[in-house]
C-alpha cells in the first residue's frame, strides 16, 4: 500500500494547503508520494523540502513586490507572477530551498502541467531538482493569459489545472491507493464556466486545443470532485477541504487575508488529524 497527498491547486487559495503541509510536518504525518497542480505543485514542493513556514512566509514578504506578481510584471515579461523573480531567485536566494533535504528525502513528487499542443494532462516525476524539472513545476502553475506557455524539450506546457485539476485518479493509477486529497474550494463548491471567454480565446488564439480545455475547464472540475466526493464515501480518500469560501482570491495581495487563508489551513488540518492517522494505518 503506497500512501499519497493530492494537492489542488487555486493560486492564493493554495496558502490553504501550505497549512495544512505545515501541521502534517509538524506532527511527523508521512507519505510515500505527493502531487500537486499549478499553487499545489508550488508550494507543495515545499512539503518535500520539509521546510515549515517558507510558503507563508515568502508569499507575506514579496506580496506588494511588484517584481513578485503585477500587472508591470504581465506587460514587461507575459508573466503576472515574475518568473525569474518567482522562480529562480526566490527559491535560490531570497528564501532558499533546501536542496539538500529535498533531494535526500524518499518520498517522491510529481507535478501535473497541461500540453498547450494535446490539451492533455502530463504528470512528471520532479523529485531530481533539475533545472527542468523546476520549469515544469513553473509550467503547473501558469495560468491561461496571465503565464506565457513553458518551453520544455520541444513542448509547451501551461496549468495543469486546465487538464486535471484534482489528480487523485491519476495518482491511483500510479499505485498510491490510499490517499489524503486537499482543496481549496469548500466541498459544496460548484464551478461554473469560464467568465468573459470571448476575450479569452481572442488571447488563446494561438493555442486552440487550451481554448477548449477552457471552454470545458468547469465539467472537469466539477467531475473530478464528483469523483473525489465518491472515494470518500467508498473510504478510498480521506478529504481535507476549507468550511467556507477563503479569504484570498487567485491573485491577493493583503498579508492579512493570505494569513487567515493559512490559518484556515492549519486549523482543518489539526481538526481532521486524527482521522487523517486512523486513516493512513489501515491496512
Amino acid at each position: 500500500m503506497k500512501k499519497g497527498l493530492v494537492l489542488e491547486g487555486g493560486a492564493m487559495r493554495g496558502l490553504f494547503t501550505a497549512g495544512v503541509i505545515d501541521v502534517f510536518l509538524k506532527e511527523g504525518i508521512m507519505f510515500d508520494g505527493v502531487i500537486g497542480v499549478s499553487a499545489g505543485a508550488a508550494f507543495g514542493f515545499n512539503y518535500k523540502s520539509r521546510q515549515i513556514g517558507r510558503v507563508i512566509r515568502y508569499n507575506t514578504k514579496f506580496s506588494k513586490n511588484p517584481g513578485f506578481c503585477s500587472f508591470r510584471s504581465w506587460l514587461k515579461t507575459g508573466d503576472l507572477y515574475n518568473a525569474k523573480f518567482c522562480y529562480d531567485e526566490v527559491p535560490a536566494w531570497r528564501d532558499p530551498i533546501d536542496a539538500e533535504t529535498y533531494l535526500s528525502t524518499p518520498d517522491r513528487f510529481y507535478a501535473v502541467a497541461t500540453d498547450t499542443q494535446t490539451g492533455e494532462a502530463v504528470i512528471r516525476d520532479l523529485s531530481g531538482l533539475t533545472d527542468e524539472e523546476m520549469e515544469f513545476m513553473r509550467a503547473s502553475a501558469s495560468m491561461p493569459a496571465a503565464s506565457r506557455p513553458v518551453e520544455i524539450e520541444g513542448r509547451s506546457y501551461l496549468d495543469g489545472g486546465i487538464s486535471d485539476p484534482i489528480p487523485l485518479k491519476a495518482f491511483q493509477e500510479m499505485g498510491y491507493d490510499r490517499c489524503v486529497t486537499v482543496l481549496t474550494q469548500p466541498r459544496d463548491y460548484v464551478k461554473q464556466p469560464q467568465k468573459m471567454m470571448g476575450v479569452m480565446e481572442l488571447m488563446l488564439k494561438d493555442m486552440p486545443a487550451i481554448t477548449e480545455g477552457m471552454k470545458k475547464r468547469h465539467l472537469i472540475y466539477n467531475e473530478e470532485t464528483a469523483y473525489v466526493r465518491s472515494e470518500e464515501e467508498a473510504g478510498r480518500t480521506l478529504v481535507i477541504a476549507p468550511q467556507e469560501k477563503l479569504p484570498s482570491g487567485r491573485i491577493e495581495h493583503s498579508i492579512q487575508k493570505m494569513l487567515d487563508t493559512y490559518d484556515a489551513g492549519v486549523a482543518e488540518a489539526r481538526r481532521n488529524l486524527d482521522a487523517v492517522r486512523a486513516f493512513l494505518a489501515e491496512e
